[in-house]
């Protein structure tokens, strides 16, 4: 399986809103998704197969800090280690975009999602109180302090 991972373009939208309605349980608008392109603080990888977008991974810089917003995955494409390459992909561009560190928030319940994270280095620190509106789960606040510059995809 080739993966090919880039930044995100207007052309991908369609697709990038397919990934996320199938994925997360609140999914963003197309015009949220369009919004990000204009905005210099965002950045967003997405992962191809064939040119079919199979997920995306997105982050805000704010001051030297990345703040993942957003990672999905198409359920047919899952457990094939997209989501680490996404995960890693953003943290390789580190340096790039002058990110001392990561941070991120996930379900609770998404025990799959935690354990990748901490996989990659990432420790919680903190929780959300009901965060998630749709059933007011909380949220498990992560992050990664220490980068380097050479993370392996």
């Amino acid at each position: 399986m080739d993966v090919t991972l880039r930044l995100m373009e207007e052309e991908d939208l369609d697709q990038i809103l397919e990934v996320s309605s199938l994925s997360l349980k609140e999914s963003w608008s197309k015009s949220s998704f369009f919004n990000e392109l204009s905005n210099s603080l965002a950045r967003y990888m997405i992962a191809e197969i064939n040119n079919k977008i199979v997920g995306f991974a997105g982050v805000w810089i704010i001051v030297d800090e990345g703040h993942i917003t957003n990672i999905a995955v198409h359920p047919d494409f899952r457990g094939q280690g997209i989501g680490e390459k996404l995960v890693l992909s953003l943290l390789n561009q580190a340096c790039n975009w002058t990110i001392n560190a990561f941070t991120l928030e996930v379900r609770d319940s998404n025990i799959i999602a935690q354990n990748l994270y901490k996989k990659l280095s990432f420790i919680e620190e903190g929780r959300r109180k009901n965060y998630y509106s749709d059933n007011n789960e909380d949220a498990i606040i992560m992050w990664r302090r220490s980068l380097g510059c050479e993370i392996q995809i």
